[in-house]
């Protein structure tokens, strides 16, 4: 099945570290530019209990560490879930910190000439 470009606006209605939910074929997709301004474009559902994720807090995280030691990392990568606090790293979409990690679904997306596009 071939893939569809679509636009979604120009790249000015995307501010940096905010998602901007996109309804496509009744499917709402989430678009984020990151700081370093990198595009990101997720389903708008958890996969752990359909929870709208994009609606959760963009920020970093606290990693495993040793006792006595803090660091806070990644910052404006991560996408905390709404309702139970997953973690999912933007990038990748896999959930952080879990033996089997669940996956949040995500597009190609890019700009040309202005405008954000996105593949479905």
């Amino acid at each position: 099945m071939e893939k569809r470009r679509l636009a979604v606006g120009p790249l000015g209605d995307f501010p940096v570290g905010k998602f901007r939910i996109v309804s496509i074929d009744g499917v709402e997709i989430g678009i984020v530019r990151l700081a370093g301004g990198a595009l990101h474009a997720v389903r708008n559902r958890c996969p752990h209990k359909g929870a709208p994720v994009c609606k959760g807090i963009l920020g970093g995280t606290w990693p495993p560490s040793a006792v006595g030691e803090l660091a806070f990392e990644r910052d404006g990568e991560v996408l905390v879930c709404p309702w139970h606090g997953y973690e999912f790293d933007l990038n990748s979409g896999l959930e952080l910190y879990q033996k089997r990690p669940t996956r949040l679904r995500k597009y190609d997306v890019g700009v040309e000439d202005g405008q954000v596009f996105v593949l479905i």
